[in-house]
């Protein structure tokens, strides 16, 4: 990576740090390259409090088993493996459950794509158990969503409640949650990659590029390689990168190699080399990721490193609601804050609360709407 999108790292935290270099230690044989150090005046309750924040405490506790006990106190490693062995039996739960819901899409014949979980933990690092998932993220045709509903309704879970009028979630969000009580597992339904307005490849595409993961007995089927980097890098790049898992990610992904004219075509094609910059710049400088030099064309311009040195705020802070809109501007391409804004005139359910109009009359909302949103914003001041 070029010297001008050196990142200043400085008010990285000891214990930020620390986790950083455990995260990029070799995986085979005892690590010797530690500075002692470098566990000196370590708070150990933050350094355990980041490690689950940022979701890597099955990894990091497969690496701090190679190191000097000496050097970490034994109610750390102790805490890691507790949090390791929950994991793990989550993660066997999610796989199971995972060729369950693609059985029943398949007998059904709903194409049905895993994004994230189980699936790409296997990919990724080679075992299920290094990686964490609260839930299962699947993308199928928006014209099967109501089918995918019945289905998951009859097998026990729950659909969360979404409003409905004017069809509005449909293109307000791009996915839904269902919820099982009893085995307490999540499964989110998406029907775009990331919210409108962004522009993504189509599902027939992303079906015709799939790959099938192989730790399922019956056909499961995920994201081709370049699909997956493609997803991956948009949607850390939505939410700040505030999680260095999804980075961490984006490292084993590169390591294990990309095809780049793939590559590169996806993220002009749909306009996302700035954020394809920016995962660069923060691997290379937060996990030392080698970086190919035809991927270049990803960190031209300077709008990727603003966007990285946020991102360095968000992961120090732990921050990962309270965007700046300075940040979210910055993702965005001038259409897509465009038809933004004009999200914000197309009536939605509050509307129909503030006030109510018969079925027949429902076309009123687009022209009250303007006055709708000054009032309730007036009211919401004057409390």
């Amino acid at each position: 990576m070029e010297n001008n999108n050196n990142l200043d790292l400085s008010s990285i935290s000891r214990e930020l740090n620390l986790l950083l270099k455990i995260t990029v230690m070799e995986n085979h044989g005892r690590d010797k390259s530690f500075d002692s150090e470098m566990f000196n005046d370590i708070d150990w309750g933050l350094f355990l409090q980041l490690a689950r924040h940022h979701r890597i405490y099955p990894l990091i506790y497969s690496k701090l088993k190679r190191i000097n006990k000496k050097y970490v106190p034994h109610h750390v490693i102790e805490s890691l493996y507790q949090e390791y062995k929950k994991n793990t039996f989550q993660m066997l739960q999610l796989s199971g459950e995972m060729e369950q819901i693609s059985k029943l899409f398949n007998e059904s014949d709903i194409r049905l794509l895993f994004l994230k979980g189980p699936v790409i933990a296997h990919d990724l690092y080679g075992d299920i158990s290094l990686r964490t998932s609260k839930d299962l993220d699947i993308i199928i045709p928006m014209t099967d969503l109501e089918k995918a509903e019945e289905i998951l309704i009859t097998n026990g879970y729950e659909k969360e409640n979404q409003p409905n009028f004017l069809n509005e979630w449909k293109w307000r969000n791009h996915h839904i949650a269902f919820f099982h009580k009893h085995n307490k597992i999540q499964i989110e339904v998406h029907w775009r990659l990331e919210p409108f307005p962004s522009k993504e490849p189509s599902f027939n595409e992303l079906w015709e590029r799939k790959r099938t993961s192989t730790i399922t007995r019956s056909p499961t089927y995920f994201l081709g390689k370049e699909d997956l980097f493609f997803y991956l890098v948009s949607h850390g790049a939505r939410h700040g990168w505030f999680r260095l898992r999804w980075l961490l990610d984006i490292d084993l992904m590169l390591k294990k190699g990309l095809n780049l004219d793939k590559t590169e075509k996806l993220f002009k094609k749909y306009k996302r080399q700035h954020l394809g910059g920016q995962a660069l710049i923060l691997a290379s400088q937060l996990l030392k990721t080698p970086i190919n030099k035809r991927m270049k064309f990803l960190t031209a311009g300077n709008r990727s490193k603003v966007l990285s040195e946020w991102s360095i705020f968000f992961i120090e802070e732990m921050n990962q609601f309270n965007y700046p809109k300075e940040y979210t501007v910055l993702l965005k391409s001038k259409t897509q804050i465009f038809l933004t804004k004009m999200k914000a005139f197309y009536p939605d359910s509050r509307d129909v609360e503030t006030i109510k109009l018969p079925k027949s009359l429902h076309f009123l909302y687009f022209i009250l709407r303007p006055f709708l949103l000054v009032w309730r914003k007036r009211r919401k001041n004057a409390k």
